[in-house]
This record gives structure tokens, sequence and C-alpha cells, in this order.
């Protein structure tokens, strides 16, 4: 059957109407019959298709940094207070021999704000510490930081020295 496109269109049901644009557009089809010698040529059969739409990938949420148990659950505390780097360092055990190698590394990872966090992994604090939890006390004390920085720092590097070396050449620690 080849019909006119509003044949596909139309709304075949009209009840109250004798014509309308469906029958206007069937009186105009046509039946085609093709016959070959010899041959039987079936109907076409029509398939099917499946249509997949990728999906927006969920958004990957952001991390929090986590509870501090020792506030009584309501998450870590900022720190507030003052003092300075030298101060935080000397407070913290780390010796004078070793605070420029905590001062280089730690103007890279944080640029001493006792409250830095890394938005795409968690790290926290003064040395990024990953997970906050990590660091006894208050991960954003940087007393507390520093001092947890400087058992990893000795204990994974040997030394301060041996941190500083190692984030030189690998721009992480």
């Amino acid at each position: 059957m080849v019909a006119p496109t509003g044949v596909a269109l139309a709304d075949p049901a009209a009840p109250d109407e004798n014509e309308t644009v469906y029958s206007l557009a069937l009186e105009d089809t046509q039946n085609l019959t093709v016959t070959v010698e010899g041959a039987t040529i079936a109907p076409v059969q029509r398939g099917s298709f499946s249509v997949y739409v990728t999906p927006k990938p969920t958004p990957t949420p952001t991390p929090e940094p986590a509870a501090d148990e020792s506030t009584g659950g309501g998450g870590p505390l900022f720190y507030t207070g003052g003092g300075a780097p030298a101060e935080w360092m000397t407070a913290a055990g780390i010796a004078a021999s070793d605070q420029g190698y905590v001062d280089y590394i730690v103007s890279k990872e944080s640029g001493w704000n006792p409250n830095a966090v890394n938005t795409s992994s968690g790290a926290s604090g003064l040395v990024q510490a990953l997970p906050c939890s990590k660091v006894p006390g208050n991960c954003f004390d940087p007393v507390d930081n520093l001092r947890w920085a400087n058992g990893y720092a000795t204990g994974r590097y040997g030394s301060w020295a041996g941190a500083y070396d190692f984030w030189t050449r690998n721009h992480w620690w």
C-alpha cells in the first residue's frame, strides 16, 4: 500500500465528521502489486531496533573531612587560634635544623593554612593528612597536625630531609 504521509499522521477516529483528514488521505492511496515471472515476492518484514542512551554519570560527591570524635560527633573543629609557623613547629617538637624542610613541604601542601582541605581527596590540615582522622587530636590544629607529620616524616622517609628529597622529586609525600 502506498499512501500519502497524511494517512500516517491523521487521526482515523473522528466519530461525528463524515470527512476527515484521514478519509481524504485514504482516498489517495494506491495498492501496488509486484509480480516477477516465476518468483514469489514475500512481504517485507519489518525489524525492530533499540536505542540506548548513555545516561549522564552521577557526579562524584565531594568528600567531607572525617569527623573528629573529640568534638562530640559534630565534625572537626577548624583552627581559629593564632600563632606562627615557627611557634607551631617548636611546639610540635620539630628540631630547628628540620624546620626549613618542614616549611618547604607545608608551604607547598597547604600554604600554612591549618584549615586547608583538598576538595578532590579530602586531605586536610597543614600537611594534608589523608584521612584527617589519622591525626591524633584535631587534624586542623597546627600543632597536632605537625606533631603527627613529624612521626610520619621520620617513620616513612627517615628524616625531614628525606621527606623533602622525596617531595622535590615527586611533588607529594
